[in-house]
């Protein structure tokens, strides 16, 4: 997951990343919602810069599985064990999720997770729960899921395509070189690129995405050769985001990558034809997700 908080030398930074605090009031009032349910939000796990606007609008993303996750990448503020949380005391997280969604009249949720090796189906079957649910009570709320990799397993893939979600995500976090520095050790590009395209092959109607973290030390021809993988498995929504170092114990950051480069590579990504893309030092996994997604319908119903 592309999960890293706001690192603590502010002061450091140049201009361009500095952010208030979120003080709007639907904010506070969806704050106030979410906590008493136990429900985990990323936006707030995360503390994602754009959690007020993206709340406003009417889009939030859930973690679901527990909080803590079984792989240890070296960007994720996320803690990690060799096991998580139990599934006894997430039983419930399904219809408590639902219910919180139908409360908030979100109209465009994002369900992500940690990850779950320690259980035999790492916990694909309890994404499709949590999707169903969600359907069952908001049958007009568009889901989109944010997955771990499943090991690249076909049939656990297929339990979270067969769930009803439209669109199906999966970060491949940064280019082919800096994987194995970056990512646990479980984790690889390939593994990645290969997830992606078993949801389009099986079922080619759901809208795949993928995100990248820059400011690793990564090369622009790097990115650019990634994006070109990306577009020959079809994905279609792409997003880059600044890294952001969680503390002193993670991967360190290499450049604060200015907003020109951004927009470099937009343009580039719009040449390979995405269907869509963002591009920002802000911009997180799930930034924005409805509007792409209602995009990405425009377009595609201006081109039938």
């Amino acid at each position: 997951m592309q999960l890293n908080v706001l690192d603590s030398g502010s002061s450091k930074k140049p201009e361009w990343l500095k952010i208030r605090p979120p003080t709007t009031k639907s904010y506070k009032q969806i704050k106030q919602m979410v906590k008493p349910r136990g429900l985990a939000t990323v936006c707030q796990e995360a503390h994602c810069p754009n959690i007020a606007e993206c709340w406003s609008s009417g889009t939030a993303t859930f973690m679901v599985l527990g909080d803590t996750c079984t792989r240890g990448c070296r960007f994720c503020a996320i803690k990690s064990a060799r096991y998580g949380n139990s599934m006894e005391e997430l039983k419930s997280e399904p219809e408590e999720l639902a219910r919180t969604v139908k409360e908030m009249n979100l109209n465009y949720i994002v369900i992500t997770s940690v990850d779950r090796d320690d259980l035999e189906d790492q916990g694909s079957n309890h994404f499709a729960e949590c999707v169903k649910a969600v359907k069952q009570k908001n049958p007009n709320t568009t889901v989109e899921l944010l997955i771990p990799d499943f090991s690249g397993e076909k049939k656990l893939i297929e339990n979270v395509v067969k769930s009803g979600a439209e669109v199906i995500g999966h970060n491949v976090e940064t280019v082919k070189r800096l994987q194995s520095q970056v990512r646990d050790r479980r984790a690889n590009y390939e593994q990645s690129l290969k997830v992606l395209k078993t949801i389009k092959e099986l079922n080619p109607k759901i809208f795949t995405k993928t995100g990248i973290m820059v400011g690793l030390g990564e090369t622009k021809k790097e990115v650019l050769e990634l994006m070109n993988d990306l577009r020959k498995i079809d994905v279609d929504i792409f997003t880059i985001g600044q890294y952001l170092q969680p503390s002193e114990k993670h991967f360190p950051l290499q450049e604060y990558v200015h907003p020109e480069t951004f927009k470099f590579y937009e343009q580039k990504a719009n040449e390979l034809q995405f269907k869509a893309t963002f591009s920002g030092p802000f911009v997180r996994s799930s930034y924005k997700a409805g509007e792409v997604f209602i995009e990405k319908l425009l377009r595609s119903e201006k081109n039938a």
